[in-house]
């Protein structure tokens, strides 16, 4: 196993964003933003603001969460996705988990949510996300995994997992 890595189910490995990641890292975050592609405009002007979207949401989470980790999703060496987590006193955040088409459907997200929740577990503190609230089947899964709605917004919920929540669903 490369050093640096973290091994999770499924084969998967965790690992810090590097440099060499950044194109795939805009593919990954550009193949996330179909509701862009829905604008009527010209492709390159909806390419160009898909870039600047993924540049902004980096830079606040560098502004609200600074010491957030970025971690790139393995499977046996191939880059297949990355999860962005804040581990605070008070709360362990997800603030952003994606991965590419091919992977999408696989598990492998239940995977990574069940680490983080043994992590959150460890340290007695609430796991937390926001959701679009238009993303019912991310919030199915959620659900699944023990996350309840705590607050309801116009655009997203905010969902919490809590230490003691059964989340072997």
């Amino acid at each position: 196993m490369p050093p640096n890595t973290i091994p999770v189910p499924d084969g998967l490995n965790l690992r810090p964003a590097q440099p060499e990641d950044r194109d795939f890292l805009e593919a990954l975050y550009s193949s996330t933003r179909d509701d862009l592609r829905q604008i009527d405009a010209e492709n390159d002007f909806i390419e160009e603001l898909i870039r600047m979207q993924h540049a902004l949401q980096m830079q606040g989470n560098a502004a609200h969460y600074p010491n957030a980790l970025q971690l790139v999703v393995e499977k046996l060496g191939e880059r297949i996705g990355r999860i962005i987590v804040d581990f605070g006193c008070n709360e362990v955040k997800i603030l952003s988990i994606a991965f590419m088409g091919a992977a999408r459907g696989n598990g492998y997200g239940s995977g990574i949510l069940r680490g983080l929740q043994q992590a959150a577990a460890g340290m007695q503190t609430p796991l937390v996300l926001d959701v679009m609230r238009s993303n019912l089947k991310a919030k199915q899964l959620y659900q699944r995994l023990g996350f309840s709605v705590e607050q309801t917004g116009p655009i997203e919920d905010r969902m919490v997992w809590r230490p003691g929540t059964d989340f072997l669903r």
